[in-house]
């Protein structure tokens, strides 16, 4: 559909399609565990979370010395959100449990299906999970292999998380995969776009691919929501902790897993993402923020454009600086900042370690630098799955937790 056919249209299309209901839900208030925490909710507008979702194992597969089973749940509003819980196969005892928070990358047609290995004979399709019956995939095919090439070294993360012993669930977050916005027929402004869009492929003789189509529009939606959140009272990062809440909440009520160990992680805006969530949950006791650590001032005036809502928050300057998110947890974190990250200034990411440096103490904060562009390589993995492992592990009142190793560059 093209901007003229919708300015005929005698009905302008919905801007929030498939979440109608949300403003509904968005009118009630998230209660969070202290004051501190408190505060950063209500200045994000994180909606209140259920804590005792339901959920449904649509399937389970064993392959790769992993257990890979397949959920689904509704958080009260919008498309029902998918999820895959992958852990290690013949497994005794409990286990830590892991968040895996999936990254923007501008990419919303899939969400947490670029972190798991899906096993052979197990694919999105046909469970129900979309109220308008839709499949998951809804003709956009599987998540492209150079995706996670590019943005994480070729490793299906949460997979490979749970072939190292954690518990993993890897779940879609407010506008992602499964949690996306249906953008036919097209809001106004985003057809606009689209169909420029559209005129620079023709120009350059590409075909598009559905996945491709979608991400153009959701690109330029992503404002229009902003917008719509701003006129509910919250912000896209406020609606995300509240997916991302959710998830966890489910995590810590799976089998298998010891609920006093349970960690989250991420990569870029996955990254600020678990950076939130350890400020808004006490059950988060070990993190990991990979690529998402600078100062706002490092931002302007040349790379605020180079990042999405997640990291934009109208009103969160007046709680501190981004890094102040990870002095507002009391769980331990390591921060990965890659110095050759296209989107980050240097300056900014040694400024936001100096600070976090002197503001905790070096049993709860580990910096590492990688000359590195904006990608979380295995090597930087492994480091990650080390220093979680020993954040997670069980409380012994004789011992001391392990202190990680800081790096320093």
């Amino acid at each position: 559909m093209t901007a003229a056919d919708v300015a005929e249209s005698p009905a302008r299309p919905s801007a929030l399609g498939g979440y109608e209901d949300w403003p509904g839900y968005a009118a009630h208030r998230h209660v969070a565990d202290s004051p501190g925490a408190q505060q950063l909710a209500d200045t994000l507008g994180v909606p209140s979370v259920t804590t005792d979702l339901g959920y449904t194992v649509h399937s389970e597969s064993r392959h790769d010395d992993v257990i890979t089973s397949r959920l689904s749940w509704q958080v009260g509003f919008g498309p029902r959100t998918s999820a895959w819980f992958v852990r290690p196969a013949g497994a005794t005892g409990p286990l830590p449990g892991l968040l895996a928070l999936h990254c923007h990358g501008g990419i919303k047609a899939y969400g947490a299906e670029r972190l798991v290995a899906v096993p052979p004979g197990v694919d999105n399709h046909d469970d129900g999970s979309r109220p308008d019956g839709l499949s998951l995939t809804d003709g956009l095919g599987t998540v492209p292999l150079e995706m996670r090439a590019k943005l994480y070294g070729g490793r299906a993360l949460a997979t490979w998380l749970a072939q190292q012993g954690f518990a993993v669930l890897a779940h879609d977050t407010f506008m992602w995969g499964s949690r996306r916005f249906q953008l036919d027929p097209l809001p106004l402004r985003t057809a606009t776009s689209v169909n420029g869009q559209r005129a620079i492929w023709r120009e350059a003789g590409v075909e598009p691919s559905p996945a491709e189509l979608y991400d153009a529009a959701a690109g330029a939606h992503e404002d229009t929501v902003a917008k719509a959140a701003a006129l509910l009272g919250t912000t896209v990062a406020g609606t995300v902790a509240h997916d991302d809440l959710a998830a966890l909440h489910v995590l810590g009520s799976l089998p298998g897993l010891d609920p006093e160990r349970i960690g989250c992680l991420g990569f870029s805006g996955g990254g600020g993402r678990a950076m939130v969530l350890a400020a808004l949950s006490p059950m988060i006791r070990g993190y990991v923020v990979t690529c998402m650590m600078t100062t706002f001032a490092s931002l302007l005036p040349a790379y605020v454009d180079a990042h999405s809502w997640l990291l934009h928050s109208p009103g969160l300057a007046r709680l501190g600086d981004w890094p102040d998110l990870a002095v507002r947890s009391s769980a331990q974190v390591l921060v990965q900042y890659a110095l050759n990250d296209q989107l980050f200034p240097e300056q900014g990411m040694r400024d936001a370690h100096a600070y976090l440096s002197r503001q905790l103490p070096r049993e709860r904060y580990t910096g590492s630098f990688w000359q590195q562009p904006h990608v979380f390589t295995p090597a930087m993995q492994e480091q990650a799955a080390t220093f979680l492992t020993a954040a997670l592990q069980p409380r012994h009142p004789s011992s001391p937790t392990p202190e990680p190793a800081r790096t320093d560059s």
